[in-house]
């Protein structure tokens, strides 16, 4: 039989077993807060690792800040899991462990669907580059400039000021304003119809031209008819291709150089 002075021995050995547990879960969290305010420090030393590569193959610098709100996040993340999993492997065998941890996964994972999905999209976004620090885009119906992307959310500035927080799940079809390779510059005039043909014989002639006397223009515009009626007036579109993001800037000129070359072949345009 266990004497009274045994019983009290083990009690006294399990409290200091449990306060030394204690201790080293309190180490565990201090080290994992330690390394979370250390996490963009680590994230920008890892992101400059990119200036060994070769410079065709350096990251632009929106990649680059972009990486680093990632990285940061997923190394906080991996620092509180870690800390999680040894403090839990002080009470359960390792066997037992990893069954509990398979068990609780799989729990959560589908108890936190949406959570889930978020920490992976915004993971997957280390590897894809979908878009950067910087750049315009339209998610959800919502525009705006994208501020910081972590691994769960990513954040918009909208252009009338309000800051969106957009989970890294939610964002499925991306619009993004930043890489297109050119935009429309659209201009609509409205013409006589006994001027339609030598009208369109001008235009088409003018728009070989134009590509030298607008550096912004990338290719010669294309004659169309909205509407495809006619009257005593018709409208005419020239669909003209901008080098990206100088479509407002160079419609004003478009329009100069267009009524200025109708004007010297006689044909006014119908206000």
């Amino acid at each position: 039989m266990i004497t009274p002075d045994q019983f009290a021995e083990y009690i006294d050995l399990l409290r200091v077993s449990m306060a030394f547990r204690l201790f080293l879960i309190a180490v565990f969290y201090l080290i994992a807060w330690l390394v979370h305010r250390l996490a963009p420090r680590l994230a920008r030393r890892m992101v400059r690792l990119n200036r060994f590569a070769r410079p065709a193959r350096r990251l632009r610098q929106e990649r680059e800040a972009t990486l680093h709100g990632l990285l940061s996040s997923a190394i906080t993340i991996a620092a509180f899991a870690l800390a999680t999993f040894f403090s839990l492997s002080l009470f359960v065998s390792a066997n037992t462990l990893i069954w509990v941890v398979g068990l609780f996964s799989a729990a959560f994972g589908l108890g936190a669907r949406p959570l889930v999905n978020d920490f992976l999209s915004g993971l997957s976004l280390i590897f894809e580059d979908t878009y950067d620090v910087g750049e315009k885009l339209e998610v959800m119906g919502v525009e705006g400039v994208v501020e910081q992307v972590n691994v769960r959310t990513t954040l918009l500035r909208a252009p009338t000021g309000e800051l969106y927080v957009v989970p890294n799940g939610d964002v499925r079809l991306i619009r993004n304003f930043s890489r297109g390779r050119f935009s429309m510059a659209p201009v609509t005039i409205q013409l006589a119809a006994t001027d339609l043909a030598a009208a369109v014989s001008l235009l088409e002639e003018l728009g070989e031209q134009a590509v030298e006397l607008l550096p912004n223009l990338l290719e010669p515009w294309k004659v169309i008819s909205g509407s495809g009626t006619i009257g005593h007036t018709t409208d005419l579109t020239l669909l003209a291709k901008a080098r990206f993001g100088k479509a407002a800037e160079m419609r004003p000129r478009l329009l100069a150089l267009v009524q200025e070359y109708l004007a010297e072949a006689g044909i006014e345009l119908v206000s």
